[in-house]
Order: C-alpha cells, then structure tokens, then sequence
C-alpha cells in the first residue's frame, strides 16, 4: 500500500486546504473498497509538533504523527500558508528539508496555493514551472526569480512536482491527483461527491490584474500610469518608448525587468481588466466596452480577450453580469 502524507506546517496555515486533501482522498480509498479493491493509500497527516492552532486558536490541527517517523513516503501534499511566508519559511525548515529529501528518494510532491513558497524554498522548482495564488505572483517572482512561473495554469505537472493556483482551486488539484493515482471513474466519482468541477485547467477568469508598481523604475511606474489613464487610446509602444527618450529594446528590457511582462503584454491586461469589469458592473454591449477600452477591432478584442480570461467576451458579461443572467 502506498503512502500519502499531507503536512500540517507550523504556524497560522491553511485548514481547510489540509481538511479538503485528507476528505477527498480518504473518499476515494472508500470508494475502492466498495468496488471490492484495496484502498490505495495509508493516509497520514504529520507535521513536527503534536498540535497546530488555526485562526487564532479557534481550530486545532493534530497530526496523526511527526514527519521524523515517517522514513519513506509516496506522495506530500503542501497545504496553502498564509502571507507571511518568510516567517513561514524560517518556521518550517525541517518540513522543508525533509521534502526535498522525500522527493530525492523518489516521492512526489503537490503544493496547494501559497504551499509554494515551501516548495520552492526546497530547491526542487529551480527551473521548473509552477503556479500559485494571482495575488501572491510580485512576491514569488521577487524571492524565488529562478522558477518558470506560470500563473494562468491552474495545475502544473512536471516530473513529479504537482502545483496549483489560489485559494479552493486547490480541489480541482487533488481531483486531478486522484485521477493519476487511481484511475477516472474514481476522479469522476469523487467530482460527483464533492461537487467539483472537473478537468478545469485555467485559473484565469479569476484573476484580477493590478500590475506591479514596487520596483523602483521610476520611468516604468510614469509609463505605467499613462497606458492606465489613456484606455481609449491606440498606444504604440514606440510611442511610449519616445516619451521617456529611450530606444525600444531599451524600454522594454525595463519594462520586464520592473512588472514582469513586456510592454504590450501589460497595455493588453490593463485594457482587458477595465473590460472585465465593465462587463461586470452595467449592461453596455460587447462592441461598447470594446470602443470604451481602445480597440476597434473586434477580431482582436476577441482574441486578446479570451487570451488572457479564457472566455470570450460574451460568455465572461453572462457569467458575470447578474443583469444577464435568467
């Protein structure tokens, strides 16, 4: 039988991302013994103390045994931190040690959330890909610059390292986890159970752009708030590059550098977030917003719009938009 540890890291964490893993797979085990097979996993939660309070001691974690009694693993599961990651960190360093150790002997490891900051503290991401939380993505990118982030994922997977985006998208990772342990009519089943919509792959509908403005560059930050205060217009980046007396390659090599994404990346996310909320918040048609945002092409809103969301423009304004719906 195989073994699945879901840590309890020390300090304020996440519970409900250590409750959801341990029901789901616990479910899932059952689930096989119904259809007259061994259940697949011991499930164990361990950590390095014997208890660990949540939310200001209203909730009371007791794992089932310490990470040093554990000499062989087949799976971790990392639940999400809160936002205080280098207290985190510096709390958990013999959590941290003994994941990569595991990993080395041949376990894999899935970090929920924010559970990616341990993860990447491990050295086991360094030139890896991974996702986290939308809202965490400056302080990630700024600790750990050596890790292929990729936050419109909502599930990364690559040699045996597990990652997801925010918050309770982490049910969609262990649904995802139960299908490559198990097999699909036991992930079909557990999505049933639990309600969780299954075979979800992006995150992006869900992320809310505000651009990264604590970099310092003060020619960036100008440029920033001219592409925010001119939606309607049709900006070149060599427009933008000429205002600042600087080349191009120059300009976008700054640009990079300061917020993460290249110049016309950034003008397209700005627009599409007003868009976004525009639809979300009145009931002017698609070709409005489109105009209202720069763009006169409606082929290119299109595009650029499910680019970044994942969804055409219709479908984000009736998803979103409670004056459509009905």
């Amino acid at each position: 039988m195989r073994h699945l540890t879901i840590l309890v890291p020390e300090g304020e964490n996440n519970l409900s991302s250590i409750v959801g893993a341990y029901k789901i797979f616990t479910r899932a085990n059952r689930y096989w013994e119904e259809c007259g097979r061994e259940r697949l996993f011991t499930i164990e939660l361990a950590g390095v103390s014997t208890e660990v309070e949540f939310h200001e001691g209203l909730f009371v974690a007791k794992p089932h045994t310490s990470i040093s009694d554990i000499a062989k693993t087949n799976l971790i599961i990392i639940p999400s931190l809160n936002h205080n990651y280098q207290k985190s960190m510096k709390a958990n360093q013999p959590l941290i040690d003994w994941i990569a150790k595991q990993y080395e002997e041949g376990a894999e490891v899935a970090s929920i959330c924010t559970g990616v900051f341990l993860l990447a503290a491990s050295g086991l991401l360094e030139g890896k890909c991974c996702s986290t939380n939308w809202a965490v993505v400056d302080d990630f990118r700024r600790m750990f610059p050596k890790v292929n982030l990729q936050t419109d994922k909502l599930i990364t997977d690559e040699n045996g390292i597990y990652t997801n985006g925010g918050a309770y998208s982490f049910l969609n990772l262990i649904i995802y986890l139960v299908e490559k342990y198990y097999d699909r009519p036991t992930a079909i089943y557990c999505s049933k159970v639990f309600q969780i919509e299954i075979d979800r792959q992006s995150q992006s509908p869900f992320t809310i752009f505000t651009g990264q403005k604590l970099h310092g560059d003060d020619m960036v930050q100008q440029a920033q708030t001219y592409i925010e205060s001119n939606l309607k217009k049709k900006i070149s980046i060599e427009q933008l590059s000429s205002m600042f007396s600087v080349g191009r390659r120059t300009f976008d090599r700054r640009f990079i550098k300061a917020t993460g994404n290249t110049p016309i990346e950034y003008l397209q996310r700005v627009k599409i977030e007003a868009a976004k909320r525009a639809f979300e918040t009145n009931r002017k048609t698609v070709n409005e917003v489109m105009y209202e945002v720069g763009y006169s092409d409606a082929k290119a809103f299109r595009e650029v719009f499910r680019k970044i969301t994942g969804m055409s423009p219709l479908a984000y304004r009736n998803r979103y938009n409670k004056e459509t719906m009905g």
